[in-house]
């Protein structure tokens, strides 16, 4: 394939998305019978593919879609997300799931079902889509009919298909790369189980989390100087912790002015980060020199070797970390005085530097994959409007 600058194409006409795509397209599921289940959390903004993480039996409410549907969150803020994925992996092709996806699918003939894909995460539908928004805030939804008012210039059916195969070319790409990392991890999860908890010593001594490295509470810049913001250094929150072992990308960017102004905060790279307010327990490793808000907790090494074992301990402890948050207030805390004062066995360090020679590979191999991933990813998200606005021809 090959790309060339055109503003004057052939073969493309306006016409109105909801001519274009089939929306809510007919599915007949049996009342009674057992469906692959999709439900919101299982959409990602990161992956072009969501897959079922369970089944369930079909009662005659939910959304139905089929394999290769595309999933169109359309509530506030699902939508401003970017939850929009193509579902593949379907038990017998068929599923259901949460009310608030529309579901988009080529028309025979029309449009090709991957090219629909590409095309409702277009920044010119999404923004439609946004600016159509309805309800009460913070329960808007779009309509389904808002789509027929949206006209676009769109391509003929062998270039939709040219377009798609180039950014399918990348998103396959990066699929496998994600598929490589959760192999990765895996295998140093069991690994660990293995070593510090089925052949685990009852003999070992206790010790206390901050025996292993510094705790750090984050903390936010004061928010009235404008130029602590919008920087280089990255300022970690919730969101940016969820799906990634490293933490690389960050919503909120500090300046250097903003990192000095409390210096004390800032935890060097591949510290292990845990989130202990509201949602507690995700674990993840900043890639450089970050800092982020108070509602996490960092435990800053004392060696390095103490680095992945340190990471999975955090992960393996997700449900205790949780239920010692949850103290009857509204909103679950583990505030960093009794994270700091939790109880874990101490393997001989022996044991753990003979892991950490194991593991130090795989989680090399899952950085440089998950730098790979940035590259392809901002690729696409650079191909993709100059696609879709014809900027750039691509010819099979």
């Amino acid at each position: 394939m090959t790309f060339s600058s055109s503003l004057a194409q052939r073969g493309w006409k306006e016409c109105l998305f909801s001519e274009f795509v089939e929306i809510a397209p007919q599915v007949k599921l049996n009342n009674g019978s057992v469906y692959s289940f999709i439900e919101m959390a299982d959409l990602s903004e990161n992956s072009k593919y969501c897959v079922s993480k369970e089944t369930r039996t079909f009662n005659g409410s939910g959304t139905r879609f089929e394999e290769k549907d595309t999933l169109f969150a359309r509530i506030t803020p699902c939508l401003e997300n970017g939850k929009i994925c193509q579902v593949r992996g379907l038990l017998n092709n068929k599923a259901f799931g949460s009310t608030e996806f529309h579901v988009f699918r080529g028309k025979t003939g029309i449009s090709d079902t991957d090219f629909v894909f590409y095309l409702s995460r277009w920044n010119e539908v999404r923004d439609f889509a946004e600016a159509n928004l309805h309800g009460t805030s913070g329960r808007q939804r779009v309509p389904k009919e808002s789509f027929d008012n949206l006209l676009l210039n769109l391509p003929s059916l062998p270039e939709q298909r040219a377009i798609a195969g180039v950014l399918s070319s990348l998103d396959d790409k990066i699929d496998l790369l994600h598929r490589q990392n959760k192999t990765l991890e895996g295998i140093a999860e069991s690994l660990w189980r293995k070593m510090f908890v089925e052949d685990a010593d009852p003999n070992w001594k206790k010790g206390t989390l901050s025996e292993f490295g510094r705790i750090v509470c984050g903390k936010t810049p004061s928010k009235k100087n404008s130029e602590y913001f919008d920087g280089r250094v990255p300022f970690i929150k919730i969101p940016d912790m969820h799906g990634n072992v490293f933490i690389f990308d960050t919503e909120d960017l500090l300046t250097e002015e903003g990192r000095t102004s409390q210096d004390n905060k800032t935890i060097p790279a591949r510290s292990v980060c845990v989130s202990c307010i509201a949602t507690v327990g995700l674990v993840g490793m900043n890639a450089i020199d970050s800092q982020t808000n108070q509602q996490i907790n960092t435990i800053i090494p004392n060696e390095e070797y103490q680095r992945y074992y340190l990471f999975l301990l955090m992960r393996s402890m997700t449900d205790d970390l949780y239920a010692r948050a949850s103290g009857g207030t509204a909103t679950d805390n583990l505030n960093t005085g009794d994270f700091s004062r939790i109880e874990v066995s101490r393997a001989p360090e022996s044991i753990i530097k003979n892991f950490d020679g194991i593991v130090k590979n795989y989680f090399e191999k899952i950085y440089a994959n998950q730098l790979q991933i940035r590259t392809l990813s901002r690729l696409r998200d650079t191909l993709l409007p100059k696609l879709m606005s014809r900027e750039l021809k691509v010819q099979a």
